[in-house]
């Protein structure tokens, strides 16, 4: 019994500890970023990018300084601003897309009436 206290408390601690980010989630969080580069981020999320850029930067610093589970955190907010500069330069382009639409919606709107009159329905 009295050997097992000592090893159920290193057990214990052993199961508090953080593990280290692998070097796969820089990686993969540098991906994402240039993902949403690609994306058009830069002209239509610019905040959401600066944003990515400097978790990923803290990240790197948490590292330097071994605070490993504020580093994993750091580089998920990363990755999800990244996503959310994606995904608003998709709405940004779309959006610039439906306006295009209406600009010729409307001169054919204007040539159909000045052909056949604005009664032709």
């Amino acid at each position: 019994m009295r050997n097992l206290i000592p090893l159920i408390l290193a057990l214990l601690l052993a199961s508090c500890a953080t593990p280290k980010p692998t070097p796969d989630a820089f990686t993969d969080a540098e991906e994402a970023i240039e993902s949403a580069i690609r994306a058009g981020a830069e002209e239509h999320s610019p905040v959401e990018l600066r944003f990515a850029r400097e978790k990923l930067a803290e990240a790197r610093k948490g590292m330097d300084f071994k605070q490993y589970d504020k580093s994993i955190y750091l580089i998920e907010q990363s990755e999800i601003n990244s996503e959310l500069a994606i995904e608003k330069s998709r709405a940004a382009e779309a959006r610039a897309k439906v306006a295009e639409q209406a600009r010729e919606n409307a001169i054919l709107r204007e040539d159909f009436e000045s052909t056949y009159g604005e009664t032709f329905k």
